[in-house]
């Protein structure tokens, strides 16, 4: 069984530093724009999935949140400088309609001749939430979500669905043109909350990249409430990457993302980041304690990141040959879905493209030749390596 490899679109900004340039500050909006920032323009962006589509790459996430570009929006613009390159595109229930994102997706499938696929972010942070008007606490999200995916499953059935919840009162919902084919939902969520609606709903669980034993306990967990629903659901992986062609280069180049990193800037990340109720996120501060001793929490495993950022707090770190190493001991557990990063994100697609790739096909984790893009060999023009730090 081979591997889906899915890389990353930076929509609030990319560049070679950690330092989170939004969520910290408390002028955010009106703040200098750092050095060596870059704009998430539509021209760059297109850069990364044109260079993700060419290495190989199935799809690439889209994020969402107050300091992103919509990613609906975003993703169907991009869909026109690709041509085979799949969208995970992220969404919030409770922000729009059921019905309304039912046809949404409908639309995007026949627009992008069925090239999305869907990331459901329930959201663990109230202050995020409430910007967008939602006022629920962290487990009515959950049920709402609950109620969120089976009034979209029903209305795509193309026959009017009727629905009576505690969130939703639908009467007659239809998508009158169901998407084809439907779009494979992801989801993710460490409380128990989460547990039961992604049993019910999700194609594919997506947990953060914790240590291999605690993944294990995650996927025996989701695949037990599953085998409850009578259903089979797949698993993913979220993880930043750092691959070199030595071991030595790859730390000195993850080492030097800190090299920004002040006491203080990390303090106030952690305080911010210890509000969130989302409890994959303080399963991510865990791993490190806010310190930046220590930060190999497993072979090749850097929680670097999550010093400042929230969400994916941590990176596969090392030789291409390790990294493979990695990516075969996640996927000997069950993950099959490898759903990729790195600062900066054009050069790190690159270097785990032209690195690790090639390894991962010599062990039959990948097809040998990436499948070219309509219009362009696979490997055309010279590649972009660029060594990383500042």
């Amino acid at each position: 069984m081979t591997v889906h490899l899915h890389w990353f679109l930076p929509t609030g900004g990319d560049g070679r530093t950690l330092v989170d340039r939004h969520a910290y500050a408390s002028n955010a909006v009106g703040r200098r724009r750092a050095d060596g920032v870059r704009a998430p323009d539509i021209e760059y962006l297109a850069q990364i999935a044109k260079a993700a589509e060419q290495l190989g790459f199935e799809a690439v996430l889209t994020p969402t949140g107050t300091w992103c570009e919509d990613a609906w929006l975003t993703t169907v613009a991009l869909a026109q400088h690709t041509q085979r390159l799949k969208f995970l595109v992220a969404f919030r229930p409770g922000v729009v309609s059921p019905t309304l994102a039912a046809q949404m997706a409908a639309t995007y499938q026949r627009i992008t001749r069925g090239r999305l696929l869907r990331n459901v972010v329930t959201g663990g942070d109230s202050a995020e939430q409430r910007r967008f008007g939602d006022h629920l606490g962290h487990d009515q999200r959950y049920a709402r979500t609950d109620e969120f995916l089976s009034v979209v499953r029903g209305v795509w059935s193309g026959r009017p669905y009727d629905f009576d919840g505690s969130h939703y009162r639908i009467d007659g919902g239809l998508t009158a043109l169901p998407p084809d084919p439907l779009p494979e939902i992801f989801f993710g969520g460490s409380s128990a909350a989460a547990g039961p609606v992604a049993a019910r709903h999700a194609d594919v669980y997506l947990t953060w990249g914790e240590p291999p034993a605690q993944v294990r306990e995650k996927i025996d967990w989701i695949r037990s409430l599953a085998e409850r629903e009578g259903r089979t659901v797949h698993f993913g992986i979220r993880l930043h990457s750092v691959s070199r062609d030595s071991s030595a280069a790859a730390w000195s180049t993850a080492n030097r993302l800190l090299d920004d990193l002040d006491a203080d800037t990390i303090t106030a990340a952690q305080s911010a980041l210890g509000r969130s109720e989302s409890v994959g996120q303080q399963r991510m501060l865990a791993l490190h304690g806010g310190s930046r001793d220590e930060l190999e929490i497993s072979p090749n495993l850097w929680a670097g990141v999550g010093l400042v950022r929230g969400g994916a707090g941590t990176a596969l770190v090392g030789s291409h040959a390790e990294v493979a190493d990695r990516i075969e001991e996640y996927h000997s557990l069950g993950i099959e879905h490898f759903v990729l990063s790195g600062y900066p994100h054009l050069e790190e697609a690159y270097w785990f493209g032209e690195g690790v790739m090639p390894v991962l096909a010599a062990r039959g984790l990948l097809p040998r030749t990436p499948e070219p893009a309509p219009g362009g060999p696979v490997g055309g023009g010279a590649p972009l390596l660029v060594a990383g730090g500042r």
